[in-house]
């Protein structure tokens, strides 16, 4: 129960820190990189099932030192980039130790997988101890998570053995993902780039118009 309470409260100081720096973000340069955030905590029987599986006792002290997911946030953004600056604006928070990364768009998996992991520690202030206790983040496009929640919900209709022509057109689909937003990526930035000009263009209207004499 008290190593639970740990995982939870984890989960609740990272997507405090999330929350503040979406709002700063959004105060600062008038946009939410952030469409929504998914948080959850493995329970008991998942993480005793996750152990036996890769040939550990099912204890606490395992559950702590070979679990790195047991609790877990991810973050889904409109476009590639946001996922790498998210990623530096999280890594460089004082009090959160960035333990590893993943990075599955670069090198994505072969199954097509694409998405941003960290494995940070967060500490945990109890009335008598203080512990750093570890949350894995992924980061990844609205696209990224839509392909990939039907991966997992077809993979486990066949228990992990899918067959190969149904694993050959998902990894086609994870390539169209890419181009997706790579598209759109390209479209955001064209947009930016017209709202500039178009409000530099304004603003030259303006100076270009003769003063008002008074009296």
């Amino acid at each position: 129960m008290r190593t639970m309470l740990l995982y939870n409260s984890a989960i609740k100081e990272i997507g405090t820190k999330i929350d503040i720096l979406n709002e700063e973000f959004q105060e600062t340069h008038r946009y939410n990189p952030i469409e929504y955030v998914k948080s959850r905590v493995k329970s008991p029987e998942s993480i005793a099932k996750k152990l036996r599986r890769y040939g550990f006792e099912d204890d606490i002290l395992n559950m702590v030192t070979h679990c790195n997911d047991i609790a877990g946030t991810r973050i889904v953004c409109s476009f590639t980039s946001d996922i790498y600056r998210l990623a530096d604006m999280i890594g460089r928070q004082s009090d959160i130790n960035v333990i590893s990364i993943k990075d599955y768009i670069k090198h994505p998996k072969i199954s097509g997988y694409k998405s941003y992991h960290m494995i940070v520690s967060i500490p945990i202030f109890l009335s008598d101890a203080v512990v750093d206790t570890r949350v894995e983040i992924q980061i990844r496009t609205m696209a990224m998570d839509f392909w990939a929640s039907l991966e997992h919900k077809i993979y486990y209709k066949f228990e992990g053995q899918a067959p190969d022509y149904i694993s050959r057109d998902l990894r086609e689909c994870s390539k169209i993902v890419s181009m997706l937003d790579a598209k759109m990526l390209s479209l955001n930035e064209a947009v930016i780039k017209a709202k500039k000009e178009q409000d530099a263009s304004l603003m030259s209207t303006d100076d270009d118009l003769p003063a008002v004499r008074e009296g």
